[in-house]
């Protein structure tokens, strides 16, 4: 269900594109609290998963998750999940702060893991998280959804590959959503238990720059939040935004704010500019403003000229594919895990180094 206004719920919709029999590959899901399973659980779908059994501690939002999708069963707890033998994949969309310790109760019980981002929100859990990946050799994939789950950023990277633009020297991210504090839960505004702007929402660009870029590390340079609005939430930050140099010296900023107003057709308007050493792409991603209230939208100008590419239906989600055989065949190429940890951890150095600003009332 793709409801463009309502960025948590939120949930891209692909083709079918089994890479698995049936029943080959189950999935157990444990954590609902935030909107973004759907989209992960579709994805999964589409790329020939079954998900057998889901467990989260208010029953209405299991009842609504099996009327969703049909022959997902209720579990008694989690431990019915995590116990059982049939299950290759833990699946989770829990309160951030309650998903690294999953993790790794996943990963020991022989699963491999598979969490909304942020995937942990402190510099401990992915101390621990890295340990427990090496002692159970089992997967920690992530849902770095603004890239792995819109067709517009899969193509950007299908171009980079093919040199279109040269070199990149330059990501320039930006990630603007709607708040609807209404809709929002109490942990939503708690920093203790979301990390932060630049964690919750910031690792979303971080793995953006390192994989467009090529690079494998960054130095922060610079990073700075803000609550310039909701005084009512003062554990709450509607603004961030961060410099960074990528470790093959490549530029990057990222800017993220709670502010998409509700004249809006889409619940943010992000979008992706990459610099080149021989052109640029600039990735509208969920609206093309005052124009096209479709998504997918891609811009490319290099020395051939301009071309606007209307991405959707053309490049797909081959991550949740790729990451299914990952997990069946042993091998790596749905993500680099080490580039899965290290967009998080430049996300936690960032949000560290914020310096608060404060504005001043005239």
């Amino acid at each position: 269900m793709q409801i463009k206004s309502d960025g948590q719920n939120y949930a891209p919709m692909g083709k079918s594109a089994p890479v698995c029999g049936k029943n080959e590959f189950l999935v157990g899901v444990i954590g609902l609290d935030h909107g973004h399973i759907f989209g992960m659980s579709n994805g999964l779908l589409e790329a020939g998963a079954s998900l057998a059994l889901v467990y989260d501690p208010d029953p209405q939002k299991v009842e609504a998750y099996c009327k969703r999708y049909d022959g997902v069963r209720a579990a008694r707890c989690k431990e019915e999940i995590l116990e059982n033998d049939r299950i290759r994949l833990i699946m989770s969309a829990s309160v951030p702060d309650e998903r690294c310790r999953l993790g790794i109760e996943a990963m020991e019980h022989g699963k491999d893991y598979f969490a909304d981002k942020p995937p942990l929100i402190t510099a401990d859990e992915l101390a621990r998280a890295r340990e427990a990946v090496q002692y159970t050799k089992r997967k920690y994939a992530v849902y770095y959804s603004e890239r792995r789950h819109v067709e517009s950023a899969v193509y950007a990277q299908k171009l980079l590959q093919e040199r279109a633009i040269g070199d990149v020297i330059s990501v320039s991210g930006f990630g603007p959503h709607r708040l609807s504090p209404a809709t929002r839960p109490e942990w939503f505004f708690d920093r203790k238990r979301y990390g932060g702007i630049l964690v919750d929402i910031g690792c979303h660009q971080i793995e953006q720059m390192l994989i467009y870029a090529g690079a494998s590390d960054a130095v922060v340079e610079k990073s700075r939040t803000a609550n310039f609005k909701h005084a009512q939430y003062p554990d709450f930050e509607d603004f961030g935004d961060m410099m960074l140099t990528l470790n093959n010296g490549a530029a990057a900023y990222a800017r993220l704010d709670w502010f998409t107003p509700d004249g809006l057709g889409a619940w943010g308007d992000g979008r992706t500019l990459i610099v080149g050493s021989d052109g640029y792409i600039e990735i509208r991603k969920y609206i093309d403003v005052a124009r096209d209230k479709e998504g997918d939208h891609l811009y490319l100008v290099n020395h051939e000229g301009e071309r606007h590419i209307q991405a959707a239906g053309q490049a797909g989600f081959p991550f949740f594919g790729q990451l299914i055989r990952d997990c069946l065949d042993g091998t790596a190429a749905a993500y680099d895990q080490e580039i899965e940890f290290k967009a998080i951890e430049l996300a936690i150095r960032a949000q560290e180094a914020a310096v608060r600003i404060r504005q001043e009332r005239v």
